[in-house]
């Protein structure tokens, strides 16, 4: 075997494992816009149950809730909500828009500033005297 046809052999064999890892990461990505999604779209829900609960929800709270918990039950059954071994689809312009947040935006609200679950914050801890 040639000089030449070893480094065709070798070039064929690492754009093959390039297209690989590229598509295993348009999965990752595609399950962790997917989970994004769900976030928001169970946030919203908490938010629309918790008005219509204290009596603040507005005249459309239990069709938004309706809506809501068809989305969800719409994306577990298409993405797994949390199984990480189904692969999502795009994204299904049918869905409600998650309280207009963009995908990309950090939550916002009093609990934004905490770690995610399963970290541990480095802040110290604050203490106040008196």
């Amino acid at each position: 075997m040639g000089l030449m046809d070893r480094v065709r052999e070798q070039a064929a064999q690492l754009a093959q494992k390039t297209q690989e890892a590229a598509q295993e990461g348009r999965v990752m990505l595609d399950q962790a816009q997917a989970r994004r999604r769900a976030d928001a779209m169970f946030r919203d829900l908490g938010a629309a149950v918790y008005a219509e609960r204290t009596g603040r929800g507005g005249p459309d709270g239990a069709a938004k809730i309706d809506r809501l918990v068809k989305a969800l039950s719409r994306q577990e059954a298409e993405q797994g909500l949390g199984d990480s071994s189904s692969t999502p689809s795009g994204p299904d312009s049918s869905d409600p828009p998650p309280s207009g947040e963009k995908s990309g935006d950090p939550p916002s609200g009093p609990g934004s500033s905490d770690p995610p679950s399963g970290q541990k914050s480095t802040d110290p801890p604050t203490t106040s005297m008196p």
